[in-house]
């Protein structure tokens, strides 16, 4: 019996050594710690200040160059996670960088409806990023009054 403890826990010390290992070379890799935030070119045409402080609260740290990056950005594998998060949101809409076309921008509003945005594991992580329904539809409604054609809306 004493043997087959000794070798479970031979293979269990094993196991983290290798764990540990695996761990420390991840964060030789430098993607996902570099936290980019350019300066902002220029935001939307906000259809009120309601809309934008919504949008700040939960869009922001995603969809503008004014991302704060959390503690675990610098840990990877987290950090290519968090990395690669940001930079898909900012390919998609970007209130930074309004000078460009999004074509995606004019479901904005949608998103906020259905409940793909903010995304689950998001709000779990930011807490101020839970928006009330009221929030939510006060958000949509005030992005599809900018972003939408008047007969669209």
């Amino acid at each position: 019996m004493k043997a087959s403890v000794r070798r479970l826990f031979k293979g269990f010390v094993v196991a983290i050594v290798w764990i540990a290992g695996v761990f420390a070379v991840m964060q030789i890799v430098p993607y996902g710690r570099t936290h980019s935030s350019p300066a902002t070119i220029k935001e939307p045409p906000w259809d009120s200040p309601r809309t934008r402080e919504l949008a700040v609260r939960a869009c922001f740290n995603c969809h503008s160059n004014r991302t704060r990056w959390p503690w675990y950005a610098n840990v990877a594998p987290l950090s290519w996670v968090v990395q690669a998060d940001v930079e898909n949101a900012r390919s998609v809409v970007n209130f930074s960088e309004w000078n460009r076309t999004y074509e995606l921008a004019l479901y904005s509003g949608q998103s906020i409806r259905t409940g793909n945005m903010p995304p689950i594991k998001y709000s779990m992580a930011h807490r101020e990023a839970n928006l009330t329904d009221l929030e939510a539809r006060e958000l949509a409604s005030g992005l599809d009054a900018m972003l939408r054609p008047p007969g669209q809306r």
